[in-house]
């Protein structure tokens, strides 16, 4: 497996307090994610590579359920074992997530979506939205897709990012799907690495601490990553 891993974004409460971001970090606890985003796991990189080249994602009465083996460990998740592991809500979720087209179903109404990111109740069709026609107070919804490990250009918004910014104040149900998606695309990184660590942990899957790799510094939610995505702080407003 040639494709890369990288880590979830690792946030800091004194920071985002410090740096006017108070805001994001509301919304980051109000989805009960703050302890997950809080955590500094090891990545290992071997396991990690051992997981998504033995994964498989299938559905049992309705219910996704993961499955792959990590140095002879037998892994298999659905999403209430998954989330446990890593600490988060694990009831609803954001199914549409994975989706590459502009489909509208009942929860989900592709132009209502645009209108409201690209502030323009003139729109007749649904489209990305560019970040500079998100309003200031809308960027954090922007800023916290960035948190989460997606991949893509960081100055406009597709489909699946219009929707997750959307329905943040839902619970999240995307990593499984997420996984499984991106280890079907080609040319594609991979998500969730230090996330794994729990995963592994929690089944026991034997881990060599020299061979875990320490976080950097732009892989903190700080000035390194947001000046990588182009966002600079004037005058107190990011």
């Amino acid at each position: 497996m040639r494709k890369r891993f990288i880590r979830s974004k690792i946030v800091r409460e004194s920071w985002m307090n410090e740096n006017g971001l108070t805001e994001l970090l509301s919304l980051i606890k109000r989805q009960k994610w703050d302890k997950l985003f809080r955590r500094r796991e090891l990545m290992h990189v071997a396991a990690c590579k051992e997981f998504y080249a033995n994964l498989t994602v299938y559905l049992y009465k309705k219910k996704e359920i993961a499955r792959s083996r990590v140095r002879g460990v037998k892994i298999e998740l659905d999403n209430m074992i998954l989330t446990s592991n890593l600490g988060v809500p694990g009831n609803n979720g954001i199914c549409e997530y994975i989706k590459e087209v502009w489909e509208e179903s009942k929860f989900y109404k592709p132009l209502e979506i645009t209108k409201k990111f690209a502030n323009d109740k003139l729109i007749t069709a649904a489209r990305r939205v560019k970040s500079t026609e998100i309003k200031p107070f809308q960027r954090f919804f922007h800023l916290m897709k960035n948190v989460v490990p997606r991949f893509g250009k960081r100055d406009t918004t597709s489909f699946m990012d219009l929707t997750y910014m959307d329905h943040l104040s839902m619970r999240r149900l995307v990593m499984m799907r997420h996984m499984s998606y991106m280890i079907s695309v080609d040319n594609h990184e991979l998500p969730y690495g230090d996330w794994l660590t729990m995963v592994f942990e929690a089944f026991k899957v034997p881990l060599i601490d020299k061979q875990g790799v320490e976080p950097k510094r732009y892989d903190f939610f700080e000035k390194t990553f947001l000046n990588m995505c182009q966002l600079k702080r004037e005058q107190g407003v990011w």
